[in-house]
């Protein structure tokens, strides 16, 4: 009985306990707020980091992109001849080469970020989830770049612009939001299943030739073309082509592939919040 007494009294009482919320306060925004100024560091952070002690800098965010889409535009465009909805091939497939390089590098920055930082989550609290939402946000700068490269390129072809460019800062956030999701149900996995950086870039690989990005949707039969609108990227990527291109093919917004596309953004993001919160509490455990 004294050993128990004893055992209770030297048990230290936890200042914070982390346990899985509803699914809305998952997202735990107060936290958030507090904790801003470490987000605003660790977003500087990475965009600082990501590129130091190269030779080219920044200029490795326009690179991957553009040599992607030079040999897209050979294989693709010459060769096979695939059909690019009236658009010159170089211009159509860097328009959906601008959001997916984006998208893949976001995911693959935050699905590593939280084992990349062990050292700050075995030490200190904060909301675990700032990591993986700095990295998303870091991804940002490289896209600023790459947007630069696609008005070279809109000027190049003497693309009029619409009234459809708009719509652009909608699907930027929309991006970031469903890379920010993706990224972050892939940290807390890869917190516990180190296999998940092995498996994600088979998944990078996959889902780049699932997406419209060297091909239209329009060349598939209209009966399995509903296969394709299944993933968020392919409502996003023909949205960007509409905002930056319609002035050149006359092309309109498919609304319902880009509700689709909400909606699928959104089911996954409440989803990888609640795992994401319902895993926190062992991350300093097993990291």
């Amino acid at each position: 009985m004294l050993n128990e007494q004893a055992e209770t009294i030297d048990r230290p009482t936890p200042h914070l306990v982390i346990e899985p919320r509803g699914y809305w306060s998952s997202f735990n925004l107060g936290d958030l707020w507090r904790y801003r100024e470490l987000f605003y560091f660790l977003t500087w952070r990475d965009v600082k980091v990501r590129y130091k002690q190269t030779a080219l800098g920044a200029a490795w965010a326009i690179l991957q992109p553009v040599f992607n889409m030079i040999l897209f535009s050979i294989i693709f465009g010459r060769v096979a001849k695939l059909p690019s909805d009236e658009i010159p091939y170089p211009l159509f497939a860097f328009a959906g080469l601008l959001p997916w390089t984006f998208f893949s590098n976001a995911i693959g920055m935050a699905s590593a970020s939280l084992v990349g930082n062990s050292h700050l989550i075995t030490k200190v609290y904060f909301p675990r989830m700032i990591i993986p939402a700095a990295a998303v946000l870091a991804g940002l700068v490289d896209l600023a770049f790459t947007f630069a490269v696609m008005a070279v390129l809109l000027v190049w072809y003497q693309v009029p612009l619409s009234a459809n460019l708009i719509m652009l800062p909608v699907l930027v956030i929309l991006t970031s939001t469903l890379a920010f999701a993706t990224g972050t149900l892939l940290s807390s996995l890869n917190v516990k299943y180190r296999d998940i950086r092995y498996v994600i870039p088979f998944l990078t690989q996959f889902w780049m030739f699932a997406t419209p990005i060297i091909y239209p949707v329009s060349m598939m039969p209209q009966k399995y073309q509903w296969i394709f609108r299944l993933n968020p990227l392919t409502g996003i990527i023909e949205g960007y082509r509409v905002a930056l291109l319609s002035g050149m093919n006359n092309s309109s917004f498919n609304w319902a592939a880009i509700g689709f596309s909400v909606f699928i953004t959104m089911l996954l993001l409440v989803y990888a919040a609640r795992h994401f919160r319902s895993t926190e509490r062992i991350f300093a455990d097993i990291i």
